[in-house]
């Protein structure tokens, strides 16, 4: 069933999968650092009003998918995601802060795919059929003569 969340003036369904990597694709996250791991992603998720539909600690990646407010942006989320997660672990397993100099443990970067209950092409022919003839003659973006 479809869960909205709403605000003042809006219903929203707004979800995406996120995949990032320790630096240098190292597989640290076992045993302790995996819960521990888990356990301030929650904690961030919580605080950011960042729900978590799944996710999963590997070895040498984590996945999350999650739903989020309009009102915050993908970068931003992982930003809070990464960079506090980093702090943290960096702090608590001295293991890690050898293997990882320059108090980075993610690297660079991140995977966002964005999910909804529709194709793209059901979007692309809900928008071909709105009435009326297309003044200018693009097939990618159509100006409606009203």
């Amino acid at each position: 069933m479809r869960r909205y969340r709403l605000g003042a003036h809006t219903k929203t369904d707004l979800k995406v999968h996120l995949v990032w990597i320790p630096k240098y694709r190292k597989k640290v996250l076992n045993g302790e650092v995996a819960i521990r791991t888990r356990d301030i992603l929650r904690q961030i998720s919580f605080e950011h009003e960042i729900e978590i539909f799944t996710g999963k600690v590997a070895s040498d990646h984590v996945h999350m998918f999650i739903g989020y407010r309009p009102t915050q942006n993908i970068s931003k989320i992982v930003q809070w995601l990464k960079g506090i997660s980093s702090r943290v672990l960096l702090s608590e397993f001295p293991h890690l802060k050898k293997q990882f100099w320059g108090r980075h443990l993610w690297a660079r970067g991140y995977l966002a795919v964005s999910s909804g209950n529709i194709t793209d092409e059901v979007i692309q022919k809900y928008i071909e059929d709105q009435e009326g003839e297309p003044v200018v003659d693009d097939s990618r973006f159509q100006i409606d003569p009203s």
